[in-house]
């Protein structure tokens, strides 16, 4: 696939990245390139194909989703300057 070093100039302003009209005429082949492999990659054959996350099975070991307190909510408390209800007690920042 051929690329015009125009192109280039205008995707290096979409993702604004400031190039060279000489780094423009060098990245054009380069990318030619690439999109050729991509075409490539379109016409192999995927059907019947899982897709993959890892090329390794590997399963995550997860542990219960049990909710707590922690049970130191005095203990937390302690640490505040000011503490009322069983809450943090904060100055009034909005009227």
């Amino acid at each position: 696939m051929s690329v015009e070093p125009a192109t280039v100039k205008r995707v290096a302003g979409l993702a604004r990245i400031a190039i060279t009209d000489a780094e423009a005429e060098k990245l054009a082949p380069e990318l030619g390139n690439i999109l050729g492999w991509i075409e490539q990659l379109g016409e192999v054959d995927t059907h019947g194909v899982e897709p993959m996350t890892a090329v390794i099975p590997n399963h995550l070991r997860l542990r219960d989703d049990v909710v707590t307190d922690g049970d130191v909510r005095d203990r937390v408390l302690a640490n505040a300057p000011q503490g009322e209800h069983g809450f943090f007690t904060v100055p009034k920042v909005i009227e």
